[in-house]
């Protein structure tokens, strides 16, 4: 009998499939899931860009992306440059040729948006004169495509506007570039500029994006690369790059791309990797506790216990590694669909493309593989081990006998998860949000343990008006409490779904309701005026100079970085902030900051005023200096002269305007918040300010900041539907599985007199009796998770929009109802 646990599992998935489709479909699930959240993290890992300006340039000398520590690593919200002196350094070093710097700044014409350079980096990136002259003081340079945009010819005028406000050039030439040395590969139209005028109008001029250099013959790059980094080791951000690096130093988004996709296929692949297998687990273990009766009967026949583990695990190595291959099928499909929507919102930039090797792959076949083995093994222990007569007994009436360490982990799962909602509630701003993730976690693993129990618990207080109804319903509820296992089987995936689709859309729906709320409240100015591409910093001036205006003031929008913690547990935190011009007073006559402390007529150059929450999670007061980084990754520690409420609707940090302009990319304004004289027609003070750009009402701030959130709301809803859906395609298999099983019992019922009314009647009172237990589970673990973690970032309660749960719910009805009475109405035609 060496081979009877081999043989019989062939037999057993060859002539029985139908007992191993509710496993088979599990697995395909869990390897999708795996397998696309495995592609995303090794494209993060992998992620590069070929180069395009800079592929005629052999050597690139540009600023590591990332700033902080090796600990506290994080990517810049705007690109980090290099100091100017660091051109010098490079032309001396021996073997260059030439070293050039390299500036890369936005330029408007009128409406039309053009890319601005120096001249000297256009021999280096690809570009040519193909008429004209190149541009001296007061003239410019314009590439084919911004020439026939502007009907322009070397000698004609053309009226360019920077950060800095509207200048009048004379067009010396026309360049003709290459490409792949089009600015940022998309063969935007570009203006060259003389070099010094290019670092002056590019309001960083003490800085550059980049040093490109050429070597001398005989002197190839890579010597170059390894003479320049000798040279440069003054300059610890400096990264001197050849080859397909040059790509990464074009695109500072880079390192953006990389940490979406990262957190994608990473943080959130391991939760929902987790999820799959825990719920993969689960369906192989209810599979194999069908069969008990089958496993009772060849014990009682002789089989071993040795031979009924062979057995279970042969039927694993037959089914799991196919399903985990046909899954990986739709889990590329679904990299593929995710990575898209990426790059379409702008989240990973264009030259990226997706990785998708044998490593996602076989993890996501071999951790299949594995969970199907283990939950196997683990629920054929007890029937493989009893005595025949007790396997026998067991497999007629079900027993409720769940496991001694399995209960112990779920009561200190259980344990874990209440005590870390009491610190999640305890705590506040981000410490209280990131404590919260934990809970859901737990208190998941809490009931998946403790299953038998939760669902004998279900069973009794939903059951108890069943048991006043008529014959379906009672019956209903007498199965459901001597059918725990069964029943735990089918809540568990529904308390998944409800759990984790509802934390992360109302998580959403929650700050979103706040922030909307703070804007509306906080902008009290009468009038916004914007412009797609921003507005020059003059525009703020001219906009207070018009009749009737009382207040105008500039509102330059951007990130930065602050640091949390201490020692070697301090890491960096991206925040929101504004520059504002003006005084703190015409500060607060556009916008109502709601300040808790301070005083915002103090806020000037060398100080900064802060959210309070944002305050409270870094321990900062006023009168402390903040040390934070700016946009491009440059250190400051203002003073904090003020702390207020609405700094997740307006911005959590908040500068003067000189303090960041010349730290960002593009220094053009976002808006400009006017504020109405008293007395003033605001529709002719509206007209007045048309010129200066589109003028709406405070509304138009509101819809403006709306957009940053569309890709933070996309990933919450992708997860949402990615784990939900899964569980909930989940929980309908187990559904399907658990009524397939009963089939005798159902035929049971017709035998002794039950209509077939009455059996349906009780199929569906089973049904509704599991979607109550897991609606009410997964909310009541949904809200235990979003009260702290909702109240740490806004500073509110959690907001449930009532149509979006009660379609959640609906939902988890339908599921429940169909998955039941579909597979309950074949069993009863085919019985007959």
């Amino acid at each position: 009998m060496r081979f009877f646990g081999n043989g019989l599992a062939r037999a057993a998935v060859r002539f029985k499939p139908a007992a191993f489709v509710g496993t088979f479909i599990a697995l395909v699930l869990a390897a999708a899931i795996v397998s696309a959240c495995g592609i995303l993290l090794e494209s993060g890992l992998r992620a590069t860009v070929p180069p395009g300006r800079y592929a005629h340039t052999p050597v690139v000398v540009t600023a590591h992306q990332r700033v902080g520590g090796r600990e506290e690593s994080e990517p810049a919200p705007d690109r980090v440059r290099l100091d100017a002196s660091l051109v010098a350094t490079a032309a001396r070093t021996p073997g260059a040729a030439a070293a050039v710097p390299d500036l890369t700044f936005p330029v408007r014409r009128g409406a039309a948006a053009l890319t601005g350079h120096g001249w000297g980096s256009a021999p280096f990136t690809g570009a040519a004169l193909a008429l004209g002259t190149a541009p001296r003081e007061g003239e410019v340079v314009l590439d084919e495509a911004a020439a026939r945009a502007a009907h322009a010819r070397p000698g004609g005028r053309i009226t360019l506007t920077t950060a800095d406000g509207a200048h009048r050039f004379r067009v010396s030439g026309i360049a003709r570039t290459s490409p792949r040395g089009r600015t940022g590969g998309d063969g935007g139209p570009t203006v060259w500029f003389t070099d010094a005028r290019a670092r002056a109008l590019s309001g960083h001029p003490a800085t550059v994006d980049a040093v490109l250099v050429r070597p001398r013959p005989g002197t190839t790059p890579g010597a170059l690369a390894d003479r320049l980094e000798r040279a440069l080791k003054n300059a610890p951000a400096a990264r001197v790059r050849t080859g397909q690096g040059r790509g990464a130093a074009e695109e500072p988004g880079l390192e953006g791309a990389r940490e979406v996709l990262e957190g994608i296929g990473g943080s959130f692949g391991g939760v929902a990797t987790m999820v799959a297998l825990f719920t993969t687990a689960g369906t192989v273990a209810l599979s194999v506790g069908q069969r008990g009766r089958e496993i009772a009967l060849l014990r009682a026949i002789g089989a071993t216990p040795r031979q009924i583990r062979r057995s279970i695990a042969t039927e694993a190595l037959l089914v799991a590694p196919l399903a985990g291959a046909l899954g990986t099928l739709p889990g590329i499909g679904l990299a593929h669909w995710w990575f898209g929507q990426l790059r379409d919102k702008g989240a990973i930039p264009a030259g990226v493309e997706l990785s998708v090797s044998w490593i996602p792959l076989v993890s996501a076949v071999g951790a299949g593989l594995l969970t199907a083995l283990l939950a196997g093994l683990a629920a054929a222990r007890r029937p493989a081990r009893i005595k025949p007569g007790q396997a026998l007994g067991e497999a007629a009436a079900e027993p409720f006998r769940p496991g001694v360490v399995r209960t112990l982990l779920g009561t200190a799962a259980l344990a874990g998860g209440c005590v870390l909602t009491g610190v999640a509630a305890s705590t506040s701003g981000e410490d209280a949000a990131n404590a919260a993730l934990g809970v859901v976690m737990l208190f998941m693993l809490a009931v998946g343990l403790l299953g038998p129990f939760v669902a004998r618990g279900c069973a009794w207080l939903v059951g108890l008006p069943l048991r006043a109804g008529r014959a379906p319903a009672v019956l209903a509820a007498a199965n459901a409490r001597a059918n725990a296992r069964r029943l735990a089987s089918a809540i568990t995936p529904l308390v998944l779904a409800m759990a984790f689709a509802s934390t992360l859309v109302f998580l959403h729906t929650s700050e979103d309701h706040a922030t909307a709320g703070q804007r509306r409240e906080g902008i009290v100015a009468d009038h916004v005026v914007s412009a797609p591409g921003g507005l020059p910093a003059d525009a703020t001036a001219r906009a207070g100079r018009v009749r009737g205006v009382a207040a105008a003031v500039g509102v330059l929008r951007t990130g930065v970085l602050v640091r949390k913690g201490s020692g070697d547990g301090a890491w960096l935190e991206t925040a929101s902030a504004q520059g504002v011009s003006g005084t703190g007073r015409a500060l607060a006559a556009v916008q109502d900051l709601d300040v808790r402390t301070g005083d915002l007529d103090a806020l000037g150059r060398g100080t900064v005023a802060m959210d309070a929450g944002l305050a409270s999670s870094m321990g900062v007061k006023v009168g402390d200096r903040l040390r934070l980084r700016l946009p491009d990754g440059a250190t400051a520690a203002p003073e904090v002269v003020a702390t207020y409420g609405r700094g997740l609707g307006l911005a959590q940090v908040t500068l003067v305007r000189a303090a960041l302009a010349s730290h960002v990319t593009s220094g053009f304004d976002s808006h400009v918040l006017v504020r109405d004289a008293k007395g003033a027609d605001p529709a002719a003070v509206a007209a007045a300010l048309g010129p200066l750009g589109e003028v709406t009402g405070p509304g138009g701030y509101a819809a403006a900041r709306d957009e940053e959130g569309e890709l933070n709301a996309w990933a919450n809803t992708v997860m949402a539907a990615v784990l939900g859906g899964f569980a909930a395609v989940a929980a309908a298999n187990t559904l399907v599985m658990t009524v397939l099983d009963r089939r005798r019992e159902l035929s049971t019922l017709r035998l002794i007199g039950s209509t077939r009314r009455q059996v349906l009647g009780m199929v569906r009172w089973e049904a509704l009796l599991v979607v109550t237990a897991g609606v009410a589970l997964g909310t009541a673990i949904a809200l235990a998770t979003l009260v702290p973690m909702a109240r740490g970032l806004t500073g509110e309660g959690p907001y449930l929009p009532p149509l979006t749960y009660a379609g959640f719910v609906g939902a988890a009805v339908a599921l429940g109802l169909l998955a039941t009475g579909l597979p309950a109405r074949a069993a009863l035609r085919h019985g007959r």
